[in-house]
């Protein structure tokens, strides 16, 4: 599943810009291509019928994010009242997130066998405009905050505990 995805666009045919014609349709980003797909489609639609243009309305349908983190490290940050990320995220100057889907693979590539981490879930639509989706892992859109984490866009902070093997044990993950 996407992460994110307009509620809703309208596309205006080229030929009618006099009372042009309008129509609302359910789209959603294709991370792979960053063209958009109508629900249900595989058929892109990034331009509209009759290469016509595109104009998207209505707000963002976004989701909840996700950062690992040590313990240690965001007891300091709810003392401080606010994130301002690890030494990684310092030397790339954001904040790096991911998105449900993308989370187990994080702590498997970044965390393997570490134990003292947290699980926090964030509101992305609480960051605003700070919160941008950028390609990363293999052209994957992920979630990175220019700017600290405010404790109020946290949803939750739970333990990410190890099991026998070594892997990392999530708790259900809302998308």
């Amino acid at each position: 599943m996407l992460p994110f995805g307009f509620t809703h666009s309208v596309w205006i045919e080229p030929a009618k810009y006099r009372g042009a014609r309008r129509r609302e349709i359910q789209t959603r980003p294709d991370e792979r291509r960053g063209t958009l797909h109508r629900y249900g489609s595989q058929e892109p639609s990034a331009r509209p019928p009759d290469g016509g243009v595109a104009i998207f309305t209505g707000r963002w349908r976004m989701t909840t994010i996700y950062k690992i983190c040590e313990e240690k490290m965001w007891r300091d940050a709810e003392r401080d009242g606010a994130f301002f990320g690890s030494a990684v995220d310092y030397a790339d100057g954001f904040i790096h997130f991911s998105s449900a889907a993308q989370a187990a693979g994080t702590a498997g590539r970044h965390f393997t066998g570490m134990s003292g981490l947290v699980l926090i879930a964030v509101d992305a639509e609480a960051l605003g405009t700070a919160l941008k989706w950028e390609p990363s892992r293999g052209g994957a859109l992920f979630p990175h905050l220019y700017g600290p984490l405010q404790l109020t866009a946290v949803r939750w902070v739970k333990p990410l505990r190890l099991d026998p093997d070594g892997r990392h044990v999530f708790p259900k993950l809302e998308e």
